[in-house]
């Protein structure tokens, strides 16, 4: 089961919010934003909707569910979910986890006849404990007494069942911690625990796991165990990354999506970068597999729809400042490109650092981890006369760093030569080339409903080209004409408010319709990030 959309009016922070566009192929969906922005009220919402249409009854709390303004009235008749088998949660539908699962320890010394996961539901509010650890070991000790004796083949040896129950648990969890093995469940009716082998520890109890161990093998345990129950449900998990490393949490993440069973869906609210940049790397492998919803900065005390976010660089760097608050800007980007341009100072010129400012803007949305650097002249930027290529790669271990010049009066074998020298080179002669294309005008014309002003737009271009010409200048020198090309688009469509000059013009109002299905768009980043 995937949820696609839902509604919620006088919900807890919600007056009127309104979640919609969600893919009928996502498989993971991640809630981002700060502390208190409603994540968890959405994950309340599901569960009160849930246990409304499951038969199992709804808690009514109207000091945790209602705003001040809310008439009295059961909190469920105020949501509505549309999932992609219809607009009620079956029984088996939807599996929550709260953020307070922490089971320090436990030891069985009895075994009962655990009945069906959907006897009862006792989990009922977001704020409530979630320890979950001892009942699945309780579940899996009755489950594997009740496979033995009656569900496994006669042919199966105690061994191969022993190994295909730990196993499914074991595998994941060495992914995330080599040096941890999971051999067993004791023995229930003595002292019975999980236990694990680890270095020269052998058979060491469940409670001496560390912190972070704890939290993995909880999420790994009970999500192998439940999705037997749950075979087509969606999985919401608040803040699963609580307890452990950056490094650890987009493994888990990266798990917990593995391990979904059939054609089940993750909901996590998350705030935390290591969920975020593997749900991002999900995201690039296949984009309609994840669906971002970006809670931050919205005012719940009005009407608000939510619709998937494209990772971008804006949206990243939100992510980012919520993570890591001041620290956010020492985190380093994946790549940088070192481009032409006047380098930005301590005193910003308004131009400065003019192409890097651009290709940020063109490539925002499909490279958000790529920084670009304006760092003077075609010869300053080969000859990395900043000491920028140099330096960046020791500053942060596995940077790639790219340098970048024009085209220019390059011959073929001064490209070749770059080429050698690991330097690429645009196909065009600069980047003014690339935004004043007929294309990208014609998209100007197009978006502010003057489709049918493009023709005259387009000669105005060509009779300035042929101006520039006149002026000794070459005739691919689209720079030199760019001030005239500018001036003629103010007049001929009226524009206002579109940049003071023509480098302005390129950054604010050319450099936002260079778009991924153009086909500027494409040749500009085959020059720069090739195929």
């Amino acid at each position: 089961m995937r949820i696609l959309s839902a509604r919620l009016k006088g919900f807890r922070r919600f007056v009127d919010l309104e979640i919609e566009g969600i893919p009928r192929t996502a498989k993971l969906v991640v809630l981002a934003g700060p502390n208190g922005s409603g994540k968890s009220s959405l994950f309340d919402a599901f569960l009160v909707r849930y246990r409304a249409d499951s038969g199992y009854g709804v808690n009514h709390d109207p000091k945790y569910y209602d705003r001040p303004d809310n008439k009295p009235g059961d909190a469920s008749t105020r949501i509505s979910v549309i999932t992609d088998k219809g607009n009620q949660f079956t029984r088996g539908g939807l599996y929550v986890r709260t953020a307070y699962r922490n089971d320090h320890e436990f030891v069985s010394r009895t075994l009962n006849r655990q009945g069906s996961v959907h006897d009862t539901f006792q989990l009922t509010r977001m704020i409530e404990p979630d320890a979950t650890v001892r009942e699945n070991y309780a579940r899996l000790a009755s489950q594997a007494m009740e496979d033995v004796f009656v569900n496994e083949q006669a042919g199966t040896t105690i061994g191969d069942y022993r190994e295909k129950i730990v196993g499914e648990i074991r595998e994941p969890l060495r992914s995330l911690f080599p040096d941890l093995i999971f051999v067993g469940v004791g023995n229930p009716l003595n002292e019975g625990t999980f236990r694990f082998d680890k270095g020269l520890s052998k058979g060491f109890d469940y409670k001496n796991l560390s912190g972070g161990e704890k939290a993995c093998f909880d999420l790994i345990l009970d999500l192998v165990i439940k999705r037997r129950s749950y075979p087509d449900a969606v999985f919401c998990i608040d803040e699963p990354e609580t307890h452990m490393n950056t490094k650890l949490q987009g493994a888990l993440l990266g798990e917990l999506v593995r391990l979904l069973p059939g054609d089940s869906q993750l909901w996590i609210a998350s705030h935390s970068i290591g969920m975020m940049r593997k749900a991002r790397e999900l995201y690039d492998a296949n984009h309609s597999s994840v669906a971002f919803l970006d809670f931050s900065h919205k005012d719940f005390d009005q009407p608000v729809k939510i619709l998937p976010s494209n990772p971008t660089r804006a949206f990243w760097e939100s992510v980012m400042h919520v993570a890591l608050d001041d620290l956010a800007s020492l985190v380093a980007p994946r790549e940088v490109v070192i481009c032409e341009g006047n380098p930005a100072g301590v005193r910003q010129h308004k131009n400065a650092a003019h192409d890097a400012r651009i290709y940020e803007i063109v490539f925002a949305d499909e490279f958000p981890d790529v920084t670009f650097i304006s760092a003077g002249n075609a010869k300053e930027v080969a000859g990395d006369f900043l000491g920028i290529a140099a330096v960046l790669p020791k500053v942060a271990s596995g940077m790639k760093v790219r340098r970048l010049i024009d085209r220019d009066d390059h011959s073929e074998s001064d490209i070749s030569q770059f080429n050698s020298e690991g330097i690429t080179t645009l196909s065009r002669r600069h980047i003014e080339s690339y935004l004043y294309d007929d294309e990208i005008l014609t998209a100007l014309c197009a978006s502010i409903d003057q489709i049918d002003n493009a023709p005259v737009l387009l000669a105005a271009k060509r009779t300035a080209i042929t101006n520039s010409v006149r002026r000794g200048n070459p005739p691919d020198d689209v720079k030199s004409a760019s001030g005239e090309i500018y001036i003629e688009a103010k007049r001929i469509l009226g524009l206002v408010q579109a940049g003071n000059d023509q480098m302005g013009f390129a950054r604010n109002t050319l450099a936002p319709l260079v778009k991924l299905n153009t086909v500027v768009y494409q040749k500009l980043k085959t020059d720069i990030f090739g195929k």
